[in-house]
């Protein structure tokens, strides 16, 4: 690497540490739950975060945008949401000089850097679909018109678990565009401690701004130059491939619970989380245990279980951590 990158590195580890240091003024414990929602975004890519209600999801990514100076928008997802509601309206305007009248489009909350699309599965597919292009192409097309996003751009969608009733679950298309599925857990007893004297007092948090969208841009860019070995991406191209339940040598428990495994694009997304795992940490070159630890996230919304799965309780998460054991 060039000195000029490892410079880079060692400015996005510093980065790394000023901008957790300023999410824990705000969000107690979660350290893990923090760094894979920072290392998606570095790899400029979509989180969807998992967890009952009450456990901070919001506040993480409206902190986060906050602390990076982003803008910041949330959409909250209800059954009669349009797609217009999103993406964005045209409206009829008169020219008061001429009398001459014209379309003009309103841009919608999707125009912004951080978008938080809370409880996502409860709009129907038709207004979820609406963030379809927007994820993958970073535009907005409306009317015949195409309409750039700014840059960077991050959908970070929220899902509860427990209420499933008049939910309208994400199809598999939609869901491959997420580069992690997060779940956040309860706290333990001593964070939730913490959690109740500080919102329950006059506490209040003055966040600095760490970083600008030109900087995140440029560290995003230096992710991507990080070197990777080629037998690194061999093993993980592997481990992906024995998520199939029609490869040959994928192991029983994928061949008995697995309808659909992962593609393509599990790979890419493992080896760039790997380079942004080991570039937050500040070293220069991911080995394959940094594949397995952004592994759970990538995998567990592509590796589809079948009925016996489901009739035995097995989850997607028990199955990439058996592939797991048999990679390392």
């Amino acid at each position: 690497m060039k000195d000029s990158d490892v410079e880079k590195i060692e400015e996005l580890q510093n980065s790394h540490k000023n901008i957790t240091e300023e999410i824990h003024k705000i969000i107690v414990g979660q350290q893990e739950i923090i760094d894979q929602v920072l290392i998606s975004m570095f790899c400029n890519g979509h989180s969807l975060i998992i967890g009952v209600p009450g456990l901070a999801k919001t506040m993480l990514v409206n902190t986060i945008a906050s602390i990076l100076d982003l803008s910041f928008n949330r959409i909250q997802f209800t059954p009669d949401l349009m797609p217009s509601d999103i993406t964005g309206t045209e409206v009829i305007e008169e020219d008061l000089s001429t009398g001459k009248r014209s379309f003009r489009f309103i841009k919608g909350p999707i125009f912004s850097n951080v978008i938080l699309a809370d409880e996502i599965n409860r709009a129907p597919p038709k207004t979820q679909s609406a963030l379809l292009q927007a994820m993958q192409e970073y535009k907005v097309t409306h009317g015949g018109e195409t309409y750039a996003l700014s840059l960077p751009f991050f959908v970070l969608a929220t899902q509860n678990p427990i209420e499933q009733e008049g939910t309208y679950p994400l199809p598999e298309a939609q869901l491959d565009r997420f580069m992690f599925t997060i779940n956040i857990n309860y706290p333990n007893s001593k964070e939730e401690i913490e959690i109740v004297k500080t919102t329950t007092s006059a506490y209040a948090v003055d966040l600095k701004r760490i970083i600008n969208a030109a900087e995140f841009i440029n560290l995003q860019k230096m992710i991507r130059k990080i070197p990777v070995a080629d037998d690194i991406i061999e093993k993980t191209v592997t481990l992906v491939s024995l998520t199939r339940p029609g490869n040959q040598s994928s192991p029983e428990i994928v061949k008995k619970y697995v309808a659909w495994g992962a593609g393509p694009r599990a790979s890419q997304y493992l080896v760039l989380g790997a380079k942004a795992k080991v570039a937050l940490d500040g070293r220069y070159s991911p080995s394959f245990k940094d594949v397995c630890y952004v592994a759970h996230p990538v995998l567990r919304h592509r590796v589809i279980t079948n009925f016996a799965a489901e009739a035995e309780g097995i989850s997607s998460d028990e199955i990439i951590e058996e592939l797991l054991k048999t990679a390392r």
